[in-house]
C-alpha cells in the first residue's frame, strides 16, 4: 500500500488525509467513476459507472437484467458466476464453447454464437481474454459478437478483467460498453494493476434504467464501497501507466517461461501459447487423470495447478487440461519447484 500511496498525486493525497469513514455514494465516489469512464473510448460519463467489486457487479448487473425464463448466452468454460448467477435467476443459460479440443488449436467461433442467440435470448456472456484458455477474438470475430447482440436485441455482458494485459496491446478488443449501446463491461483492479484486497472493481453501461435497477439492487448487498478503497483505487487508476506496464512485462515474461517449460516436456505436455491475458490452459497428455495429478503434485511440493475438472466442461476434462496463472512474481520458482518433482517421480524406482 505504501506504494501506491507514494504515487499518488496531490488531489488524491489530500483525499487520503482528510478521508472520513463514513458511508460512501452508492454509485461510488465522483472522482472515481470520472476516472474510470475516461478510460473508455466514446462518450462513456461517469453517470454510467457503478463502483462494485467486481463478484458483486456480476450479481447485481444480472439480476437489473434477467428474469425467470430468460435466454443466456456465455462462453464456458469459465468463471463460475458468469453462468451459475443467471442458472440461480431461473434463467435457461446456453454454452458457446471454443472449438478443437485435443488439436492444438482452441479458437471460439462467433458463429457458433450466432447458431445459439435467438429471439428469446436476453443477455450474451463473453469473457475476452478468456479464462482460462488464453483465448482472445481478432477485431473481426469481435464485431461480429457485437451484431448478433444488436440484432437479438440482447444485452452483452463482458467479463473485461483481464482487458489490458494483453501481450501485444494491438491485440485488445473495445469494451462492451464503448461499442454497443446495451453493452456492459465489467473491470476493476484485481488482475490488471494486481491490487485483489482494494476489492475494487465496476461495471460501465450506457443503459441508464440497468444503472439505476443496480443501485437500487445495491441497498440490499452492499450499500456502498469502503472509502479508503475508493481512494487508493482513484490513486492507483491515475498511476495506472506505471503499475499496468510491470504487470504487463511479467506476464510477457512469465508467458515465455511456460513456453520453453512445456515445450522441454513433451512426452507429458501440450500447450497451445495462450494469445492474450495471465492465464494458459496446458494439457497433461500422459493419460493420467488431470484432477488426480493436480492434487499429487500440490500435495508433494505446493504447487497448484487447477485441474479442469472444476470447471465441470467434459472435453476440457477429457483432454487434460488444467490452468496456470502467469500473473505472479514467483512464477519461475514455481516452474523449477514442478520440474523438480517430476525429475524425481519419473526417476522413482516401481514398485
Amino acid at each position: 500500500m505504501q506504494e501506491i500511496l507514494e504515487l499518488a498525486d496531490d488531489d488524491a493525497a489530500h483525499m487520503w488525509r482528510t478521508l472520513s469513514l463514513g458511508y460512501t455514494e452508492t454509485q461510488g465516489l465522483p472522482e472515481l467513476r470520472e476516472q474510470i469512464a475516461a478510460g473508455y473510448a466514446g462518450a462513456v460519463a461517469r453517470e454510467d459507472v457503478v463502483v462494485s467489486a467486481p463478484q458483486e457487479a456480476i450479481l447485481l448487473a444480472m439480476h437489473a437484467v434477467l428474469r425467470p425464463g430468460d435466454t443466456v448466452v456465455a462462453t464456458s468454460p469459465g468463471y463460475q458466476s458468469l453462468t451459475e448467477v443467471a442458472e440461480n435467476i431461473g434463467c435457461c443459460v446456453r454454452l458457446w464453447r471454443p472449438t478443437g479440443w485435443g488439436q492444438g488449436e482452441l479458437r471460439f467461433d462467433a458463429s457458433d454464437l450466432a447458431d445459439l442467440v435467438d429471439e428469446h435470448t436476453k443477455m450474451v456472456v463473453v469473457n475476452f481474454p478468456h479464462n482460462p484458455t488464453g483465448l482472445t477474438l481478432e477485431a473481426d470475430a469481435w464485431d461480429e459478437v457485437v451484431s448478433v447482440c444488436r440484432g437479438a436485441n440482447a444485452y452483452l455482458f463482458s467479463d473485461e478483467m483481464y482487458r489490458l494485459l494483453e501481450f501485444d496491446e494491438s491485440d485488445r478488443l473495445p469494451g462492451a460498453v464503448e461499442v454497443y449501446d446495451k453493452g456492459m463491461s465489467l473491470s476493476g483492479l484485481s488482475k490488471t494493476i494486481g491490487l485483489p484486497g482494494v476489492r475494487i472493481g465496476w461495471i460501465a453501461c450506457r443503459d441508464g434504467d440497468v444503472i439505476r435497477r443496480m443501485l437500487e439492487l445495491k441497498d440490499f448487498t452492499t450499500i456502498c464501497s469502503s472509502a479508503p478503497s475508493e481512494v487508493l483505487a482513484l490513486m492507483a487508476l491515475r498511476a495506472q501507466d506505471t503499475l499496468l506496464g510491470r504487470r504487463r512485462d511479467l506476464v510477457r515474461a512469465n508467458k515465455q517461461r511456460a513456453e520453453e517449460f512445456f515445450a522441454g516436456l513433451p512426452e507429458s505436455f501440450a500447450l497451445q501459447p495462450p494469445q492474450a491475458g495471465p492465464v494458459a490452459f496446458p494439457r497433461l497428455t500422459t493419460g493420467q487423470d488431470v484432477g488426480a495429478f493436480c492434487e499429487e503434485v500440490v500435495g508433494a511440493c505446493g504447487v497448484l495447478l487447477l485441474p479442469a475438472t472444476v470447471y465441470g466442461d467434459p472435453d476440457a476434462t477429457r483432454q487434460g487440461h488444467f490452468r496456470i496463472g502467469l500473473g505472479r512474481s514467483n512464477f519461475g520458482t514455481g516452474l523449477e519447484v514442478l520440474q523438480d518433482f517430476l525429475a524425481a517421480r519419473r526417476d522413482a524406482p516401481s514398485i
